[in-house]
């Protein structure tokens, strides 16, 4: 006779590997692809050309609360906010790069100079005077 408690002793540790290896592999597919964007960044030239800040954006997200083992919340959680901008080269092509607050906060739209970077990591942006 058929028998779901035995079907469930089956195939549950089945389906718990599966999802155990799927997250342990999510982790590692980040960890790799992080130090490979990393590398690649590294081994990239460091240019300076003459750009225009087109648009400047933040994305901004929600951590969690956590709790303690008698779920009392132990934390509210924490904002994250990255910001961007896009810059856009004499050729017409455009580049958006992560910047740190300060710089976000330094650029405004409309802005010209000379943007010094190096594949997509931002490293300077020079302002050209009495624009």
């Amino acid at each position: 006779m058929f028998d779901m408690f035995d079907v469930m002793d089956s195939v549950f540790p089945i389906l718990f590997g599966l999802v155990f290896c799927l997250v342990i592999g999510m982790f590692i597919y980040a960890i790799v692809h992080n130090v490979k964007e990393k590398r690649a960044n590294d081994a990239a030239p460091v240019l300076t050309v003459e750009a225009l800040v087109k648009t400047k954006r933040m994305d901004t997200y929600h951590t969690s609360p956590t709790y303690d083992g008698d779920g009392h919340r132990t934390s509210s959680g924490s904002y994250h906010t990255s910001y961007y901008a896009t810059f856009e080269v004499e050729s017409g092509d455009r580049l958006e790069l992560q910047v740190s607050d300060y710089e976000y906060g330094q650029l405004a739209e409309g802005d010209r100079g000379k943007l010094t970077f190096q594949r997509k990591r931002f490293l300077q942006f020079e302002r050209e005077r009495g624009v």
